[in-house]
C-alpha cells in the first residue's frame, strides 16, 4: 500500500508530545490513521513507555489511554481534520497504485475471538501495555489514573456495558460540578488554570463516553482478572492514602472510586443475566470482595458539600454552550431553589429563553419565584421578580394552547384561583388596568378572526390571577349584549379551568368557574336580558360545539339549583329555568349525573313547589312564589325528571324501592293532584289515589285507583276532582275522558253534569297555568263535540235570524259562550270575595289565549278568505267574529277595575282584524249594506264598555273599518 506516513523519529514524536502536553491531539491524528497503521503506532509508544519508563512516560500513556476512550467522532479541528483529508487521499493513490480496494473503517465482526477488529486490538494494546509499565508505578495518584482507567474500560467497553439508562441529571450535574471542584482546588491538574467553560465541557466529555468496539468475553475476563491482581497489589497503599488527612482527594481517586462504583454495578447485573462458569464466577466474587474496602470510603470522599454558586455556574455553562443535556439541565435550572435569582442565573434565563419554553419548565420557574417572593420583600428583591416575572411570561407567551392549560393547571394546583397573585405583589401591580384594557378591546372585536388573540391574550391574565379573569369574563359575558357566545368560547378554550376547588370542604370539591360566576354575577342579574345571557353562557360552557365542556351538570345542579329550590328564595325562578337547561343535556358517562344530584330530594322539593301552587291567590303578599307562568316549567321538569330517574340510578332495587318509599309517604301529605304526576317514577309500585267523589262519576280500574277520604271534597265535588285530573297530563286526560260516565239519554243528567262543568271549570281555572288550561280547552272541546256538555246559545247579540249554515262552527261559539256564562257566574255577588284583585289578570289571560286558540280554529275550517269555498263561509266566519266580539266586550263589562284590559284589547283587535278580512272577501250584492249594519251595531255594544282605554281604543279601529266601507260606496 505504499508509505503511509514519512518515517518519524518515534522518540522525537513521543517526547514532542509530552513537552506540550497535548495527548488529546496526539490521540486524534492516531485515530485518523487506518486501524493497522493506528495500532502499529499505538505499540510503538507502549514499546518507548516500557523501555526506562518514567513519571512523564506513565502520564502520557494514561493519557493516551484516557483520551482514547473520550474520543468521538465529529470533534477534530482543523489540523486533525486536514491530516484526516491527507490520509484518505494518500489511501486512494496507494489502492490505485497497487489495484487494489482501499481498506475500510473497522465495523464490527460478529466474531471477534476468530479474527478481532481492530478497535478491539487497540484496546488490549492499551491492556498489554499497562501490564508491562504498572511495576514502574510508584505514585498513588497515577496509580489511581491507571485502575480508574481500566475498570472504565472493563465496564464501558465489554459486555458489562450498561443499557441506555443515562444518570439522572441531578447526579449528572453533581458529579461534573465535583470535577471542576478537585480541577480547581488541585495545582498539579492540568485543569487547573483552565477556564470555567472548558473545564465543565471537559468533564462533561468524561462522562459521555461512546464504545467503538467491544471486547470478546474472553478478553473481558483476563482484563477483569488483571484488574484483581492491581487491586491486590495496590488496594492496602491507596486505602492508607485515601484515609489519609493530609492527602486531599484528586480527580484521579474520585474517578477511580466512581468507575468501581459503577463497574460493581454491572458486575451484578452481569452476573444476574449470564450463565457463567466456574472459574468466571470465581474472578467476579473476588474482584467484586477486593473492591468493597476501597468502596466503603466513597461515600464518605464524595458526599462533602460542593460549593452552590458553583454548581450554578456549572449549569449555566451548560445551558449556555449547549452542552449535551443542556436541555435537562434547563429542569433544574429552573427548580433549583438555593441557587436561583443570582445575577448569573437571570443573565442565563434572560439569553436563553427559548430552551425554557415548556410547561413544566414554565411552571417551575414560578415555583422559584414564589418561593423567592415569600423570603425576599426589600426593593431590589422586588425589582428582581419583575425582570424574572417579565422573562417568564415571554416563555409562556410562545406556548401552544395546550402547553398553557398545563401550566394553568398547575398553577391551580398549586395556588389555587388566586394563582400567583396570592404571594407574588409584583403581579398586582397594574393587572387591573391590564384586566380592563384587554377586555375592552375584546368585546369590541367579538368575531372569528379575533378569538385566538382574545384567547392569547387570555391566558396571560389567566397565567397571574385566574381567578380575576375568570371573573371579568362572567360579567361581561352577562352585562354585554351579544358577547356571551364569544366569551364563553374564550373560557372554554381553557379546559384547565374546569379545576375542582377544595379547600373548603375536601370531601366536596367545588368548579372554579361556578364559584367565580357565583360570587360575579349571581344575585346582580337586574334584567330579563341579563338572566338570558347567564343562562345561555351557562349553557354554553356545559356544551360548547367544539371543545371539552368546563362545567358539568351535576356541578351547575349543585351550585345554582339545589340550594334555592325553595319557595322563599329569590333566585328560584332562575333557579329552575337551569335546571331546564341542564336537564336538556345528555349523560356522556354510563352512570348518569342525575344520580349524584340527590334526585329524590331534588323531586320532592319540586313536589312541595306543585303543592304550593294550590294555595297560590291566598299567599300572603308578602310571601316570595313564583310565579303561575313558573307552574309550567315546574311541570314540564318533573315529567323530565321521572323520566331520567329509572331504577338504573339507583345504587342498587333495594335501595330504589327504599326511595320510592321514602318519597311517597311524604307526597302523600301533599295535595292529592301532585302523587299523579309521579305515576311514571312508580310505576305499579303504588296506585293512583284520589278522592272518594271521583269514583262517582267515573269507572275507575281498582287494581290502579284507590280511594281516599278528603273533607275537601265532599258530596257534588266529583267533577272537580275529574278536572283537575284532566289538567295533570295529555295522557291522563285521555283516560278521564275515556272512563266519564254521563248518560246522555237522560236529560235530567245532562243538564245537571252542563251546570256542574260549569262551577267546577270556574274553580279551577284561576290555578290553572296555561298550559293546564290548554289541556282544559281540549277537554271542553271534545264534551262539546260529543255533545255530552250542553250550551245552549242565547240570541242576546244577534239582530236578527242568521240564515247561515254554523253547524261547523257551533262548537266554537258555544265555547265562547261557555266562557261568558262562567264569567257571569265568576263575577256574582256569590263569588265577589272568592278572588283576590291580582288573579283576575291571569284569569284574563288564559281567556283570551283561548279566544286566540277558537279564533284560530275557525279561521283553519273556513279556509283563506281570498279562496272561499262559498258565498256564505265569509258572511259565517264575519258572524262569529261579530259573537265573539260582543261576549268579550261582555266579559270586559263585567270585570272589576283592576288594570286587565290590555290583553283584552289585542285580542279584540284581532278578532276586529279577522272580521274585517273574512267581510271583505265577501261578494255577495248586500254586502256593503251588511257590513255597514254590523259596523253600527258593534260601535253602539262598543259605546257601552265602561274601560275609556278599550272603548277609545277599539272605536278607532271600527272607525277605520267604517272608512274602508265608505271608500267602498263612493
Amino acid at each position: 500500500m505504499g508509505r503511509m506516513i514519512p518515517d518519524v523519529n518515534h522518540t522525537v514524536l513521543f517526547e514532542l508530545v509530552k513537552a506540550l502536553s497535548e495527548p488529546r491531539l496526539f490521540v486524534r491524528l492516531l485515530l485518523a490513521l487506518p486501524q493497522n497503521v493506528c495500532q502499529s503506532q499505538l505499540e510503538h509508544l507502549v514499546e518507548y513507555i516500557a523501555s526506562e519508563t518514567s513519571a512523564s512516560d506513565i502520564r502520557l500513556f494514561l493519557d493516551v489511554w484516557w483520551e482514547v476512550m473520550k474520543h468521538r467522532e465529529g470533534e477534530e479541528d482543523a489540523t486533525v481534520s486536514a491530516f484526516s483529508a491527507l490520509i484518505r487521499q494518500h489511501e486512494c493513490e496507494s489502492s490505485l497504485d497497487d489495484g487494489l480496494q482501499p481498506p475500510k473503517r473497522f465495523k464490527g465482526d460478529p466474531d471477534p475471538l476468530s479474527n478481532p477488529p481492530a478497535a478491539t486490538s487497540l484496546l488490549m494494546v492499551l491492556i498489554e501495555g499497562l501490564k508491562r509499565i504498572y511495576g514502574c508505578i510508584a505514585l498513588p495518584r497515577m496509580k489511581c489514573y491507571a485502575l480508574a482507567n481500566l475498570a472504565e474500560l472493563l465496564s464501558m467497553f465489554t459486555e458489562l456495558e450498561p443499557e441506555s439508562s443515562p444518570l439522572p441529571v441531578a447526579e449528572y450535574l453533581e458529579k461534573i460540578s465535583t470535577m471542576v471542584s478537585l480541577w480547581t482546588g488541585d495545582p498539579e491538574s492540568v485543569y487547573h488554570h483552565r477556564g470555567l467553560d472548558e473545564k465543565v465541557r471537559e468533564a462533561e466529555r468524561s462522562m459521555s463516553l461512546l464504545s467503538m468496539a467491544k471486547l470478546s468475553r474472553e478478553e473481558l475476563f483476563v482484563g477483569l482478572d488483571f484488574l484483581s491482581s492491581l487491586l491486590h497489589a495496590w488496594g492496602e497503599e491507596l486505602q492508607g492514602t485515601l484515609n489519609s488527612s493530609e492527602e486531599k482527594l484528586c480527580y484521579e481517586s474520585y474517578r477511580l472510586l466512581d468507575t468501581l462504583t459503577a463497574l460493581e454495578k454491572n458486575l451484578a447485573c452481569f452476573s444476574e443475566a449470564k450463565d457463567l462458569g466456574e472459574d468466571e464466577t470465581c474472578v467476579v466474587l473476588e474482584l467484586t470482595q477486593i473492591s468493597k474496602d476501597l468502596l466503603k470510603i466513597s461515600a464518605s470522599l464524595k458526599s462533602k458539600d460542593l460549593d452552590t454558586s458553583l454548581v450554578s455556574s456549572v449549569a449555566v455553562t451548560i445551558i449556555e454552550q449547549k452542552l449535551d443535556r443542556h436541555v435537562e439541565m434547563c429542569s433544574i435550572f429552573a427548580s433549583e431553589k438555593t441557587w436561583a435569582f443570582s445575577r448569573d442565573w437571570l443573565d442565563c434565563l434572560v439569553k436563553n429563553r427559548a430552551l425554557f419554553q415548556k410547561p413544566e419548565l414554565v411552571l417551575k420557574l414560578l415555583e422559584a419565584l414564589v418561593s423567592f417572593a415569600l423570603l425576599h420583600q426589600d426593593k431590589e428583591a422586588r425589582e428582581l421578580q419583575r425582570q424574572v416575572m417579565k422573562a417568564v411570561v415571554e416563555c409562556y407567551n410562545e406556548l401552544s394552547l395546550t402547553d398553557k392549560n398545563q401550566v394553568i393547571s398547575g398553577i391551580l394546583v398549586s395556588w389555587g384561583g388566586p394563582g400567583l397573585s396570592l404571594n407574588l405583589q409584583v403581579v398586582m401591580e397594574g393587572f387591573q388596568e391590564d384586566l380592563n384594557v384587554t377586555f375592552n378591546q375584546i368585546t369590541k372585536s367579538v368575531s372569528d378572526e379575533g378569538l385566538t388573540r382574545a384567547v392569547a391574550s387570555v391566558a396571560r391574565l389567566t397565567l397571574m390571577y385566574p381567578e380575576a379573569t375568570v371573573k371579568q369574563v362572567c360579567n361581561l359575558a352577562v352585562v354585554n349584549l351579544g358577547a356571551h357566545q364569544f366569551l364563553a368560547q374564550i373560557l372554554c378554550s381553557f379546559p384547565a379551568l374546569s379545576f375542582l376547588e377544595t379547600h373548603d370542604d375536601p370531601s366536596r370539591p367545588r368548579s372554579l368557574v361556578l364559584r367565580c360566576l357565583e360570587e360575579a354575577v349571581w344575585g346582580r342579574l337586574s334584567t330579563v336580558r341579563e338572566e338570558e345571557q347567564f343562562l345561555e353562557f351557562l349553557a354554553f360552557l356545559m356544551q360548547p360545539s367544539s371543545a371539552t365542556p368546563l362545567v358539568s351538570p351535576a356541578e351547575v345542579t349543585k351550585t345554582f339549583v339545589l340550594p334555592y329550590l325553595k319557595s322563599d328564595s329569590v333566585h328560584m325562578e332562575l333557579s329552575l329555568q337551569i335546571l331546564s337547561k341542564v336537564l336538556g343535556i345528555q349523560s356522556s358517562s354510563e352512570e348518569h349525573w342525575i344520580k349524584s344530584c340527590h334526585p329524590f330530594p331534588l323531586l320532592l322539593s319540586l313536589c312541595k313547589l306543585l303543592d304550593g301552587y294550590t294555595k297560590y291567590w291566598h299567599q300572603p303578599r308578602e310571601q316570595l312564589f313564583p310565579s303561575l307562568e313558573t307552574k309550567d316549567l315546574i311541570l314540564n321538569i318533573l315529567c323530565q325528571l321521572c323520566e331520567m330517574v329509572r331504577p338504573e340510578t339507583a345504587p342498587s332495587p333495594e335501595l330504589w324501592v327504599q326511595s320510592l318509599s321514602w318519597l311517597h309517604r311524604r307526597v302523600a301529605l301533599l295535595d292529592w293532584t301532585v302523587s299523579l304526576r309521579l305515576k311514571k317514577l312508580y310505576g305499579d309500585h303504588f296506585k293512583n289515589e284520589v278522592p272518594a267523589t271521583l269514583f262517582e262519576i267515573c269507572t275507575l280500574p281498582e287494581d290502579e285507583w284507590t280511594s281516599q277520604p278528603l273533607p275537601a271534597y265532599g258530596a257534588g265535588s266529583g267533577l272537580l276532582a275529574w278536572m283537575e285530573c284532566c289538567c295533570v297530563s295529555a295522557a291522563l286526560r285521555e283516560t278521564m275522558l275515556m272512563l266519564l260516565t254521563v248518560n246522555v239519554d237522560n236529560p235530567e243528567e245532562v243538564n245537571l253534569f252542563s251546570k256542574g262543568f260549569l262551577v267546577a271549570l270556574i274553580q279551577v281555572l284561576p290555578w290553572c297555568s296555561h298550559s293546564e288550561w290548554k289541556r282544559l280547552a281540549h277537554v271542553v272541546e271534545n264534551l262539546l263535540q260529543r255533545q255530552i256538555l250542553h250550551v245552549p246559545y242565547t240570541l242576546e247579540y244577534v239582530q236578527y235570524m242568521p240564515l247561515l249554515n254554523l253547524r261547523p262552527f257551533a262548537c266554537y261559539l258555544q265555547f265562547s259562550v261557555l266562557f261568558l256564562r262562567g264569567f257571569q257566574l265568576l263575577c256574582s255577588s256569590s263569588c265577589s270575595t272568592w278572588l283576590p284583585a291580582e288573579a283576575w289578570f291571569h284569569v284574563v289571560q288564559l281567556y283570551c289565549s283561548s279566544l286566540t286558540d277558537l279564533l284560530g280554529s275557525v279561521k283553519s275550517i273556513a279556509g283563506s278568505p281570498s279562496h272561499p269555498e262559498g258565498r256564505t263561509s265569509t258572511q259565517e266566519v264575519s258572524f262569529i267574529c261579530i259573537q265573539m266580539f260582543c261576549h268579550l266586550l261582555h266579559v270586559a263589562a263585567m270585570l272589576p277595575e283592576q288594570g286587565c284590559s290590555e290583553p283584552l284589547v289585542v285580542v279584540a283587535l284581532e278578532i276586529l282584524s279577522q272580521y274585517e278580512v273574512f267581510s271583505s272577501a265577501d261578494t255577495s250584492p248586500s254586502n256593503t249594506l251588511h257590513r255597514a249594519n254590523e259596523r253600527h251595531f258593534l260601535e253602539s255594544i262598543t259605546d257601552n264598555v265602561s274601560d275609556k282605554e278599550l272603548r277609545g281604543t277599539l272605536l278607532q279601529k271600527l272607525s277605520r273599518l267604517g272608512a274602508h266601507s265608505g271608500g267602498e260606496l263612493a
